[in-house]
């Protein structure tokens, strides 16, 4: 280096320090914390001084800071999308920090921006939520039923996967696994699956990691006014999948599981904004897994990337995109269907179907893969209007074996086996206004919204059945390969077509605040449903093509007995299914229709350390389709289902350090009026009439042991059936399933352990699916 540049070198040295402390000498600081009426913390609020065009949003633990300011008098814009924005008049002195606080009225707590309220009075109690109504309302104002799985709860349970999460929910059940991962859930007597995602149609027909979760959210009831059919919303409700958005500041955390039958799974989260000012923030979740079953064959191996990326563009003007990644590998899980033919009552518990086998080798194995994209824009159109646009779009496939065991006879089986390639497309597109503002004297929250979905499905595979097998007494020859599936495909049942469907709709809700005690909600969707039909790809035909619109409306009332403490509420909630086909009159079918009536208490009480909610419904299905007694060839459109019951939720933190979660559900269903062979009988499928799900942890607040946690808890559920008719029935037996977990958080590490199915219960899912027994996970986290 030469005499003169060693010179420049040491000069800028020298300068820099002097030039820093001019700088601070002649600039000022403004800083502050943002809290909620709760006085707790609130996190991604925009800051900013529009004049400079300069801002922040606010950390996780609710402050910002906003440096280089040239002294001067300027206007402090506080901004929460979905909420009147504050503007505050700060000084900023040169060389002196300018500080500023600042608690949101209750009104705006809740903001249309994924804002998290950081608390632990009740850590498993979140309850709001901007997805459940799309408007700013608390839980006590809404008249629907909702349940809640937070983080906290899902990471102190080490809840791996949407089967293990849902089992918080009252009335969910025991999860049933279809071949190629999905999941779907009971509610209320019916079948519901987790293809609501931030709100908005995210389709996923394979495995769903539950790396990037931030909540599920299970929405009790038929919900089709706000949300379609097209999310699978059933009568019974929808469950929503609420993702991990980026945050303010730097961070993450890396975890190891590692459990029984070879069981080892990776998983990363790491943070980190993107520009000086922190208005561009990062985020990527990432997992990879691997497990054997616990039965003599079986495997699945997976990889999940999920990156999110937002932009606080303006403070009027957010941006927020994300994707799911996803594939794996991996053998069908079993799913038996017994034989019925002999006509009699049967428990699976006694008909000799062995618990630990799967009765096909780990070569008969598919493969999928699913891509979904989710984009929001936020903008504030003034005080009281905010717009938001979302797209959603989800692709899965899956290619290989599918498979199935089907009861020949009492003590014999075949394995039927798709092989092939399906793929399922879905396109949400949204734009919601809403509103918050009053006419007279009474003030309004009103969501304005049109919805286009479309669906596009593809299929090339071959169905196949596979050699008879004795599964009493199955020798040593038992296990169905992949050599003797491939040999039976060229003579197999094809399916090779394309369908899709098209979906119209514009909704309305609005709540009316008679007084600050008494308020309504009054809802609207209208839907126009254009089903394409089906191409047939080798006949090039294509039949099936129809178009149905709907009318779904959804009412409700609520009155706080004790202001922000004690709420009744009373709902009609309304959905439908579109039916496609004509009777042997040439009619064509209706919608099918559900509507249910529903009342109870909700309770948020000393200082939210007790919150629940009690509730009775009444669903009553009509339009469903039974065969016609004059024509077995036809149908006609006048059956009906009911299904009514009870649901209960407690979350409680009585002392420091002990938290409980609790949940009861019952549930009366049945065919009112349908074919002779199923009327008057609870439906098949839908599961446990009594559940129970109970969960208590206690954490030592101070003293030696401080950050040291125990929890216990579990599941319950009555019998029920897979089969259920005049003649045939195959029983489900009761079960009750315990778990327990220990924890320890020292600093930044995380250390647990713990064991599901503590008893080695034998229990089965609606589909026969044996449960695991006993299991232990083990699991290091290190946060950074």
């Amino acid at each position: 280096m030469s005499i003169m540049l060693k010179r420049m070198v040491w000069g800028i040295l020298i300068l820099l320090p002097l030039w820093v402390a001019a700088q601070y000498e002649t600039t000022g600081a403004l800083s502050g914390k943002i809290t909620s009426l709760d006085h707790q913390p609130l996190e991604l609020v925009s800051v900013s001084l529009p004049v400079l065009q300069k801002g922040t949003l606010t950390n996780n633990a609710g402050e910002y800071q906003i440096s280089g300011i040239i002294p001067g008098t300027y206007t402090l814009r506080i901004q929460m999308l979905g909420a009147t924005e504050k503007d505050f008049t700060v000084v900023i002195t040169a060389g002196q920090p300018t500080v500023l606080d600042y608690q949101f009225s209750k009104e705006n707590i809740q903001a249309l921006q994924e804002v998290r309220v950081v608390g632990n009075v009740n850590k498993f109690s979140h309850k709001e939520s901007i997805y459940i109504s799309r408007l700013p309302l608390k839980n006590l104002e809404n008249p629907q039923v909702y349940n809640i799985v937070p983080k906290a709860l899902i990471e102190e349970q080490m809840a791996l996967d949407l089967g293990s999460i849902s089992r918080n929910v009252p009335g969910a059940g025991i999860p049933m696994l279809a071949n190629q991962g999905r999941v779907t859930f009971r509610s209320r007597g019916f079948e519901t699956e987790p293809n609501a995602r931030n709100g908005v149609a995210g389709a996923a027909f394979s495995a769903i990691d539950p790396a990037n979760l931030e909540r599920v959210e299970a929405i009790k009831g038929p919900s089709a006014t706000l949300f379609g059919t097209n999310v699978s919303s059933s009568y019974g409700g929808l469950y929503n999948r609420v993702t991990k958005k980026p945050y303010n500041g730097f961070g993450g955390e890396v975890a190891y599981y590692g459990g029984n039958w070879n069981f080892n799974r990776l998983t990363v989260d790491v943070n980190t904004p993107v520009n000086t000012d922190k208005t561009m923030l990062f985020r990527l979740n990432g997992a990879t897994t691997f497990e054997q079953s616990f039965q003599d064959m079986g495997f699945t191996r997976s990889l999940s990337l999920a990156p999110s990326f937002s932009y606080q563009i303006t403070d009027k003007l957010s941006l927020l995109l994300d994707v799911e990644f996803g594939q794996a590998k991996g053998t069908s899980v079993v799913r038996f269907n017994p034989y019925t033919g002999s006509n009699k009552t049967q428990s699976i518990a006694d008909m000799g179907f062995p618990y630990n086998r799967m009765f096909l080798g780990n070569d008969i194995a598919y493969q999928t893969q699913m891509m979904n994209i989710f984009a929001q824009v936020n903008y504030k159109i003034s005080s009281n209007w905010t717009s938001q646009t979302i797209l959603s779009r989800a692709r899965s496939s899956i290619d290989g074996y599918i498979t199935a065991l089907n009861g020949r006879s009492d003590s014999t089986l075949r394995a039927q086996v798709m092989v092939g390639y399906t793929a399922f497309i879905a396109t949400d597109i949204q734009q919601n206004f809403i509103g918050d503002f009053k006419l007279g004297s009474f003030r309004n929250r009103l969501v304005v919204g049109l919805d286009y979905y479309n669906n596009s499905n593809s299929f090339d595979r071959v169905s196949v059945n596979g050699p008879t097998v004795n599964f009493i007494n199955p020798g040593n020859n038992y296990k169905i390969t992949r050599a003797d599936i491939d040999a039976l495909v060229p003579n197999g049942t094809p399916r090779r077509e394309n369908n899709g469907d098209n979906t119209y709709a514009v909704y309305a809700s609005n709540v009316i605040n008679f007084t600050d005690r008494l308020m309504a909600m009054l809802s609207l969707r209208l839907d126009r449903y254009e089903n394409q039909g089906v191409y047939n790809i080798t006949t090039g035909v294509t039949n099936g093509a129809y178009g149905q619109t709907s009318l779904s409306p959804k009412l409700g009332l609520v009155y706080q007995v004790v202001k922000d403490r004690v709420s009744l509420f009373g709902n009609y909630m309304n959905g439908f299914l579109n039916k496609s086909g004509s009777d042997a009159q040439g009619n064509s079918f209706k919608p099918e229709q559900g509507n249910q009536l529903e009342y109870g208490v909700k309770a948020d009480v000393l200082d939210h350390k007790l919150v629940g909610t009690v509730s009775y419904y009444d669903i009553r299905v009509k339009n469903v389709l039974r065969t016609d007694p004059n024509d077995v060839n036809y149908s006609i459109q006048d059956g009906t289902q009911q299904s009514k019951g009870v649901e209960v939720e407690v979350t409680a933190a009585p002392v420091t350090g002990l938290n409980i979660v609790a949940g009861y559900a019952y549930n009366d269903s049945k065919y009112t009026k349908a074919d002779k062979s199923v009327e008057g009988l609870r439906p098949a499928l839908s599961g446990p009439d009594k559940m129970l799900n109970f969960w208590a942890s206690y954490r030592f607040p101070i003293g030696k042991l401080k950050g040291l946690g125990i929890g216990f808890g579990g599941n319950a559920g009555s019998a029920s059936y897979q089969t259920n008719t005049q003649t045939a029935k195959v029983i489900i037996p009761s079960y009750t399933i315990l778990n327990a977990a220990l924890f320890y958080d020292y600093g930044k590490i995380r250390v647990g352990a713990k064991v599901d199915n503590l008893t080695s219960e034998k229990a089965w899912s609606v589909r026969l699916t044996p449960q695991n027994p006993a299991r232990f996970t083990g699991s290091i986290s290190l946060k950074f």
